[in-house]
């Protein structure tokens, strides 16, 4: 039995140490190990490097969001009067969904209605006041310009007694004719005279009634002025009252469907409650697909870049779309980045809340050199490496510049050109100018 042990155990040395030369040397094998004969040559596997064109792309969590959420709530204390939507009915822009009833605002209406129409009548009376107030200085002008027009002729006349009696006055110092004559002009001198005098009074009396006449039509255009005021304040307290009796109305924001409602019929609603809406409005339409895109991929994100959604609820469908919105902002704690796609819903097929994938092409497309993944290999600094062979299947050893990593394929940036061939997935070490023996 022991012989049979021996020669068991020496025929499975010979055994590894044949496997062991089959499969060459481990990667960690030392240099002294690698610089073995020449007449051991290695088999290996090659590929080739190929010129593909590629499309970076990443793919990452995405989420479905309605395009628009409204929060409807009370902007007026009181109680519902009138409910008429439910959850899942669709709306139109402006729908009424419920009214409050507010009927002292109501009655106040009624009383603001009443205040401006006496504040139109008042405002009529003071325009008519002004009018006539214009009247009266325009006759009080018109009087004036009588007064003085009759001083002025008063005066002509005097003017032309005082020529004549000057003229009497010589012919009687002369003797020529009687002196009694000369008493005559004198009398219709003096007329004259009064006459002047009282139209200058006439003409003053006249400037008086304008200026009474200019001041009753200033007061008239103040109170004008005043009514308007109060016509204009009368309004604008009634406008404002139709504005709080338009918020009885709760109306739908956009066309949409109600996803909320927390109100029913003869409930005390109050103004600026900060609890829960009383509904809340989806534009469901058109979605919002908000997708985190990490750090590394952010930077190549770009409107317009294609977006497929993909997601568990129609797991043989894809939806596509493009990126519409980049937040371009990193958010500190998790490093990424909000972008945003907006998909067609028109069916109502899909709904906010969905969750799924979101692959985003960054980028046109472009050719690069690719490898098999594990045809790269890094040494203890990490730097990569490929093992060429030339024509005469001898090696080289050529440093790498890598890129993209699918897991799959790995870009090569520089280093390598397409059609060079590289030693496969292989344990040994080589060395440059060994010789291999390729399989393939």
């Amino acid at each position: 039995m022991r012989t049979c042990s021996l020669i068991g155990l020496v025929g499975l040395s010979l055994a590894t140490a044949g496997c062991a030369a089959q499969l060459g040397t481990p990667e960690h094998a030392t240099d002294e190990d690698a610089k073995s004969p020449a007449s051991q040559v290695v088999a290996v596997h090659t590929v080739q490097a190929e010129e593909v064109r590629t499309q970076r792309s990443t793919t990452q969590p995405a989420a479905v969001h309605a395009y628009h959420v409204a929060e409807i709530r009370a902007k007026v204390t009181g109680y519902v009067d009138a409910l008429n939507v439910d959850i899942g009915d669709a709306v139109d822009v402006n729908a009424v969904l419920a009214k409050i009833s507010l009927p002292e605002l109501e009655s106040q209406q009624a009383v603001l209605q009443a205040k401006v129409e006496r504040s139109r009548a008042e405002e009529a009376q003071a325009q008519a006041g002004v009018t006539l107030a214009q009247a009266n200085v325009l006759s009080a002008e018109a009087q004036q310009q009588h007064a003085q027009a009759e001083a002025e002729k008063s005066t002509a006349l005097l003017a032309a007694v005082d020529v004549e009696f000057g003229r009497i006055e010589e012919l009687v110092r002369r003797q020529s004719i009687e002196p009694r004559a000369l008493d005559e002009v004198r009398k219709r001198r003096d007329a004259e005279l009064a006459n002047r005098k009282a139209a200058e009074s006439m003409i003053n009396s006249a400037k008086a009634d304008v200026t009474v006449a200019q001041a009753k039509l200033t007061a008239a255009q103040a109170d004008l002025s005043a009514a308007q005021a109060a016509t204009i304040i009368s309004q604008r307290e009634l406008e404002q009252l139709m504005v709080e009796l338009e918020y009885t109305s709760l109306s739908a924001p956009f066309v949409g469907v109600v996803t909320s409602r927390t109100v029913d019929p003869g409930d005390l609603v109050r103004a600026g409650d900060s609890g829960d809406p009383l509904f809340v409005v989806s534009q469901l339409n058109q979605l919002r697909i908000r997708v985190h895109v990490p750090e590394a991929d952010a930077a190549f994100v770009r409107k317009g870049d294609n977006l497929t959604l993909t997601l568990p609820s129609f797991p043989n469908e894809q939806f596509e779309t493009t990126v519409s919105r980049v937040s371009s902002n990193l958010d500190p704690a998790t490093r990424t980045m909000l972008v945003e796609a907006v998909l067609e819903n028109t069916d109502g097929k899909l709904l906010p809340g969905m969750f799924g994938q979101a692959t985003i092409s960054l980028g046109a497309s472009s050719v690069a050199t690719v490898l098999p993944s594990r045809a790269v290999r890094f040494d203890a600094s990490g730097q990569a490496f490929v093992y060429v062979l030339d024509d005469a299947d001898a090696v080289t050893r050529v440093g790498v510049q890598t890129g993209r990593d699918t897991g799959e394929t790995i870009e090569v940036v520089t280093g390598l050109t397409a059609g060079q061939m590289v030693i496969d997935h292989h344990l040994k070490r080589f060395q440059d100018g060994q010789t291999v023996r390729r399989l393939n």
